[in-house]
């Protein structure tokens, strides 16, 4: 079997203006990985391969991430990136699909299970980034310097500049806000996401994606109509706090709630043995 690493990534066009990068592996029913802000496939490096072993699973650069093509012109707000994902299920016609997503990619898994109920078998949402009040709002809670660079973010002029500036070592600050043990961020992890954030016109869709923070609170106006059995999945250390957990939950129809112990807002690279043990029992 292909590890994550080893698979071949493809490229599907989808239109003239959308198209995503995608890895296969495994073999058995459809999964689909969703990854989170700032992140890409490699994200599920460590938990793709633990569900290959049951499953057919599919892994993507949502647009303008990792190394999918960026539309300057698109809003990469949530109804876009939720199209982008039904699109690609459409396009690959899977059926019988099971949904993980971790933070905007839990979000994300929720409102396509919400869109096709014809399609989507189950949904495992990780740590969903559904609860901002404010700009960069969840990322900012994590220390004081993400609090700081991420607000400076929505400022014209000091907004660019400071994204500008962004190195490996802001960056690991700011993602290391992330993790209950920010050691366990790999080194290597950390040097591919800063190099893809020197793509040309990288910086300035993670601050669309910033600005677009309404769209991930009223994401959860769709969570009434899941149809799919939906699993919560919460790091204990996760920058979503207790009543905000407990208000996604009341919004699904009988939502099952799991808290990972030791675990921050990026489980899949700090916990994903515990995180692969919770899903596949449910399959």
């Amino acid at each position: 079997m292909l590890s994550l690493i080893e698979a071949r990534p493809t490229l599907l066009k989808l239109s003239d203006a959308l198209s995503l990068r995608f890895q296969k592996i495994g073999d058995g029913p459809p999964l689909l990985l969703l990854h989170t802000i700032r992140t890409q496939l490699e994200y599920f490096r460590s938990l793709a391969p633990l569900l290959a072993k049951s499953h057919t699973v599919y892994t993507i650069d949502l647009p303008g991430h990792g190394h999918s093509p960026i539309d300057s012109s698109a809003s990469f707000d949530e109804p876009y990136f939720r199209q982008a994902v039904i699109r690609f299920i459409e396009e690959l016609n899977l059926s019988a699909l099971t949904l993980v997503g971790e933070s905007i990619g839990g979000a994300l898994a929720l409102t396509v299970a919400a869109a096709l109920p014809q399609r989507v078998k189950r949904v495992y949402a990780i740590n969903p980034y559904d609860y901002e009040t404010r700009y960069g709002d969840g990322i900012r809670r994590g220390n004081w310097l993400a609090n700081f660079i991420i607000g400076s973010l929505q400022i014209p002029v000091l907004g660019a500049l400071n994204a500008a500036l962004e190195n490996k070592m802001i960056l690991g600050k700011i993602m290391g806000g992330g993790y209950h043990d920010s050691r366990k961020l790999p080194a290597d992890l950390l040097a591919e996401f800063d190099e893809v954030a020197h793509r040309p016109g990288y910086k300035r869709v993670a601050r669309k994606v910033l600005a677009g923070w309404r769209s991930w609170s009223k994401a959860r106006d769709d969570y009434r109509l899941i149809s799919a059995p939906v699993t919560l999945i919460y790091g204990d250390s996760d920058w979503s706090r207790p009543n905000e957990r407990e208000r996604t939950r009341s919004l699904i129809p009988a939502a099952q709630m799991v808290t990972l112990k030791n675990t921050g807002h990026f489980s899949a690279v700090e916990s994903p043995l515990e995180l692969a043990r919770v899903i596949l029992a449910s399959e």
